[in-house]
């Protein structure tokens, strides 16, 4: 295929050299982009007298058709074109003839290529905003049939406090309310127009840059041309809220996994998502919580890599930028499967409920509770801890938990203990009585529940 670019050059190169700096392969998948880009740009052109309204139609339907043939598969991109821009310029040209050179002033592939990412990737947050929100709902669902269901809460992976399996989920939905957040004021810097900012320097053309951008629905144009092309900050900041979105996916997937182990069996995982062993007949391996925890450490890696490409580039445009898009596309299919695995995981999930209640009477996770019910009595809370630790003890060496060790061994470590110290202890009691904003109790957690809905709903930002 004949180089657009050759001029000062022979536009003649080495075979191999074609192929190390082609990025077709990757870009092309920007289609729809360039050519709404060009379509929004043949417009510009006319409105500005610089083009006919006769050139500006037969772009249009040129434009129109190309895009057709590609979406029907009646047009096939070719693999040897250097980039997706220059393969629809050329079909473009082929065509419809002389008129399909015009469509190229007053821009550059520089800006042309900042453009279509932007578009692209506005695309992209929208359908990572849609996959998280279908999560957040499963993980609401699923939080909403356990408000009461007693799960010990850990800290340093020991038990610690009791909760409710609601409750611990509904710590994930808050992660992501704010995933979904960054997204949100991600997309307001990405909503910002470069084309028309041309090679670096602008144009000598009298162009209307605030019309295309408004044309491609964007809310403002860069306002220097040198960054308009050279900025790629639009590209990090969403790697870097998908690197978050992951190390919470991540979290949430290395709890699914333990929950799923025989140690734990909080839960069951349904066949759908697990896998056998080859050799152990009785396996049955979390594989795809596995592979969410694995696909992380790409899309950290993913972020590394645009970050140590951009960081001694000098102004304005070079090749290095070429190596945007590989990693954002990357990360932004990585995080889309990892979302759309999980809520379906989640909704086959079987919940455990006996295990969660066996392994929390087993934890002496109501000890701060009998702390706290000895204070009621009058005494410190320093003294109430150290004779609670002792009673705990007296627990483990008799085999005995809180709620059946006799009175008379409660009174001998504390005289004021009466008969209620059961109540005090009951887990039930234990967890209904966490009555703060936020806290595990069932009223809390509906009140969560009853928030996050409502930012889901009416499509609202955390603050």
């Amino acid at each position: 295929m004949a180089k657009l670019w050759a001029g000062v050059t022979a536009g003649v190169t080495d075979a191999a050299a074609d192929d190390f700096n082609s990025s077709i392969r990757f870009d092309s998948r920007m289609f729809r982009e360039d050519i709404r880009g060009s379509m929004a740009h043949a417009a510009m052109l006319e409105k500005c007298g610089i083009l006919t309204a006769e050139e500006n139609a037969r772009l249009q339907a040129g434009l129109e058709g190309i895009l057709a043939d590609l979406e029907a598969g009646t047009l096939a991109v070719d693999p040897a074109a250097e980039d997706i821009h220059m393969f629809v310029e050329q079909v473009l040209t082929g065509r419809i003839g002389e008129t399909g050179k015009k469509l190229h002033t007053a821009r550059s592939r520089n800006d042309q290529v900042a453009l279509d990412l932007r578009l692209y990737l506005r695309g992209e947050c929208a359908a990572l905003r849609g996959l998280i929100d279908a999560l957040l709902r499963a993980l609401l669902r699923r939080a909403e049939e356990h408000v009461d269901t007693i799960l010990p809460g850990y800290t340093h992976l020991q038990r610690a406090q009791p909760v409710s399996f609601g409750h611990h989920l509904m710590a994930y939905a808050m992660m992501l309310l704010r995933d979904r957040d960054r997204l949100s004021d991600c997309e307001k810097r990405l909503n910002v127009s470069p084309i028309g900012c041309c090679a670096l320097a602008g144009t000598t053309y009298a162009t209307d840059r605030d019309y295309e951008a408004a044309l491609l629905g964007f809310d403002a144009i860069a306002m220097n041309s040198m960054d308009g092309v050279s900025d790629r900050d639009f590209a990090l900041e969403l790697m870097s809220g998908l690197a978050i979105l992951m190390m919470h996916l991540s979290r949430l997937a290395e709890e699914i996994i333990l929950w799923s182990s025989w140690e734990f069996k909080f839960v069951e995982l349904s066949d759908a998502y697990t896998t056998g062993s080859s050799i152990m007949p009785q396996k049955r391996n979390p594989d795809m919580a596995e592979l969410v925890r694995g696909k992380t450490g790409r899309v950290y890696g993913d972020l590394m890599s645009l970050l140590t490409t951009l960081k001694g580039l000098p102004l304005a445009y070079n090749k290095d930028m070429q190596e945007d898009k590989e990693p954002v596309f990357d990360a932004c299919d990585t995080a889309k499967a990892c979302l759309g695995i999980l809520a379906p995981l989640l909704d086959t999930m079987t919940v455990r409920a006996d295990n969660m209640l066996a392994a929390a009477r087993r934890g002496f996770i109501n000890a701060t509770d009998l702390a706290d019910y000895m204070v009621g009595k009058g005494l410190p809370f320093r003294t109430a801890y150290k004779l609670a630790g002792s009673l705990v003890a007296k627990c483990m060496a008799g085999g005995e938990v809180l709620e059946t060790l006799p009175l008379a061994a409660y009174q001998a470590v504390c005289p004021e203990i009466g008969e209620d110290v059961y109540g005090a202890v009951d887990l039930k009691n234990c967890l209904e009585r966490r009555v703060s904003a936020g806290g595990a109790g069932s009223a809390s957690v509906r009140a969560q529940l009853a928030w996050v809905r409502r930012k889901l709903d009416h499509d609202e930002d955390i603050h």
